[in-house]
């Protein structure tokens, strides 16, 4: 007979019981009657209701002391009549600290100091090892102990407390003691037949979790982005607050000592704000120093010779780039009293006034990094880059010296991708100066197979342009993109709070375009 029916039946005549009762009287782990309880529950055969109840076990060293006695006992006993030293006692009974503090307390023996050395006698002729007593009826299922005296045999660890979780079943509103198999399926046999009218279908669980669907996956934007994301972190950047979307055209433009007759900033490639059209939070010193370098030059620079306005510089805009966060964070790092290297990047969206097509949107995410340090140089710039392309996967890099009229010296930079023969070259955009003409995957010739070595294997362009300071006039025909390696005002100009802090950096820009 099975487990299940054996349940069933010896509840039959019974109108409740206990699952512990159940796994004593069939011999069986309770966890396996419990198995059973559950699928006759089910059927809706047997109610079961949870239980818990709680009882008293020996623990490991309660068990030897009901089986030896307790320590005090243990102590007393090994005690001869002429006495002996508490330190050789000490040594030759265990747990004779315990057993030892116990006697003491209960006058069954004392220090005797009359004879010389002190020696440990007996005091008592005879004792009663209750504490043995008690454990022995604890281990028959008997506890008649006070509150008092069991705590003090939890303090000793000679007794710990166990809950014991159950179930009490009674009979359900199908009980039987056959168990009848329910049927799942509905089939057209049974439809034809008719014989579903004679069958009993198992209910439907509503509650059920059903399979989950395969959905929720991340853009592979998202996917690009999380993995940049730990390169820099891995290569010891910081992230920069990128959750401002409005700027002012400030920190936007003259902050980078864009003049303000550029045409990058007309309406046509910038999405300025209506409302709040103006903003005048900006710090004055700074935003004085910035409109003497762009009316009158300084700090090596002759300027732009032009009437600087500070209407213009207070207009709201949708970020054209990052690179305004980049302009902040600097202009932080240069009110600190005691210059401390830093490295930044930043991930986010940037917007521009971009006709839309296939292959351009009014909006776009811009990967950034700065450096910031003493004694920096193109060699720096280099190993950054390096390892920054070597993370994503591109082990074979190449340098190509190239014009952006915002750094300089400038370079693109090349991948190879050693698994793509005989694939015509994809194109990335570049970062920098981005060519809107330039319809995306379609590679220059001269862009192809640059290691000569005429295997057949095709080079990528990873977008990114490098540079060193500009030393020569902005083209204002030129519209600016992000993306040169060091940004500085006309003229080799640097930044004023710069020089007023009077540190001599090179910042390096890593600037990629997705």
């Amino acid at each position: 007979m099975e487990l299940n029916e054996r349940i069933l039946n010896y509840l039959n005549d019974l109108d409740k019981v206990d699952t512990l009762k159940l796994a004593d009287e069939f011999g069986e782990d309770h966890q396996k009657i419990i198995g059973a309880v559950k699928s006759i529950e089910a059927l809706d055969m047997v109610k079961s209701e949870p239980l818990k109840t709680t009882r008293w076990e020996l623990t490991e060293e309660g068990q030897q002391v009901a089986d030896n006695g307790s320590h005090e006992a243990i102590v007393y006993r090994s005690i001869p009549d002429s006495g002996i030293s508490q330190a050789e006692l000490m040594k030759s009974v265990p747990n004779a600290k315990v057993g030892f503090s116990k006697a003491m307390s209960a006058g069954w023996i004392l220090i005797d100091k009359s004879g010389g050395a002190p020696l440990v006698k007996r005091k008592a002729s005879c004792i009663t090892d209750s504490v043995q007593d008690h454990l022995n009826e604890i281990k028959k299922g008997i506890d008649n102990l006070p509150d008092n005296v069991r705590n003090d045999y939890k303090k000793r660890k000679l007794l710990q407390e166990i809950t014991l979780k159950s179930f009490l079943l009674t009979k359900g509103p199908q009980f039987s003691t056959t168990i009848t198999k329910l049927e799942t399926d509905l089939t057209s046999d049974m439809l034809l037949s008719g014989s579903w009218k004679q069958l009993q279908f198992k209910p439907y669980n509503f509650d059920a979790l059903g399979q989950p669907p395969d959905c929720g996956h991340l853009h592979p934007l998202l996917k690009v982005r999380s993995e940049f994301r730990e390169i820099f972190l891995e290569m010891g950047f910081s992230e920069m607050p990128t959750n401002q979307y409005v700027e002012s055209s400030f920190w936007n433009f003259d902050a980078l000592f864009q003049p303000q007759q550029h045409p990058a900033r007309d309406a046509h490639d910038t999405f300025f704000i209506s409302s709040p059209a103006s903003t005048t939070d900006f710090p004055m010193d700074y935003l004085e120093r910035v409109k003497k370098v762009h009316s009158e030059g300084g700090y090596g620079s002759q300027g732009y010779r032009y009437d600087w306005k500070v209407e213009e510089a207070q207009k709201n805009l949708l970020r054209t780039h990052t690179t305004a966060v980049s302009a902040r964070m600097l202009y932080h790092l240069a009110q600190q009293k005691e210059f401390t290297p830093q490295k930044y990047f930043s991930i986010d969206k940037v917007f521009r006034n971009e006709t839309l097509d296939a292959t351009h949107l009014a909006e776009f995410q811009q990967v950034e990094g700065v450096v910031a340090a003493r004694g920096l140089g193109l060699a720096d710039l280099l190993s950054v880059l390096d390892t920054f392309f070597r993370r994503l996967g591109f082990q074979r890099l190449q340098f190509k010296p190239a014009y952006n009229p915002y750094t300089e010296p400038s370079m693109e930079i090349f991948a190879y991708h050693t698994d793509r023969d005989n694939l015509a070259a994809r194109s990335m955009h570049r970062a920098g100066q981005v060519d809107r003409d330039r319809q995306l995957g379609r590679v220059p010739a001269g862009d192809a197979a640059a290691d000569g070595a005429g295997r057949g294997r095709e080079c990528d362009r990873v977008g990114a342009v490098a540079g060193a300071p500009h030393h020569d006039q902005v083209r204002p025909r030129q519209h600016p993109r992000p993306g040169g390696a060091a940004r500085r005002p006309a003229h080799g100009a640097s930044q004023p709070h710069m020089q007023d802090t009077t540190i001599n950096y090179v910042l390096l820009y890593l600037c990629l375009l997705l």
